[in-house]
């Protein structure tokens, strides 16, 4: 006799983790910003990963760039309307930062991070 084994349909737990603004947070502006760079890509339900890597004239630079969605093991943020997503490693780096959009000719994307202890002139990189 052969044994019918039940089909069962077990959802997994999502890969990451959820998180808040105290991780990191968008102004309106930069939400808005980042809404319609994910429109025009044809993602309106994608995220904005931050990162921090190695280089740069400090040390380290921040890394941004626009995915179909969450890593594993990433922590997922709801802010203004964007989801944001960080990895555990650049977590340490960004925590309680403000993610800016200013749109003038040396504008673009800017980090106020308060766990900088120094960044260059170009605001692009930094040391902690």
């Amino acid at each position: 006799m052969i044994a019918n084994s039940q089909n069962r349909s077990v959802t997994a737990a999502p890969a990451y983790r959820s998180g808040d603004e105290r991780l990191i947070k968008l102004t309106g502006s930069a939400a808005q910003k980042v809404n319609s760079l994910l429109t025009r890509q044809g993602r309106p339900q994608g995220v904005l990963r931050v990162a921090v890597v190695g280089g740069g004239c400090s040390g380290l630079q921040y890394k941004m760039d626009l995915q179909d969605g969450p890593a594993q093991r990433d922590i997922l943020v709801e802010t203004a309307g964007v989801r944001v997503v960080v990895d555990p490693k650049s977590a340490l780096y960004v925590t309680g930062s403000e993610l800016d959009f200013v749109d003038a000719l040396e504008g673009g994307f800017k980090v106020k991070n308060p766990n900088a202890a120094t960044s260059c002139s170009c605001g692009e990189s930094f040391s902690a």
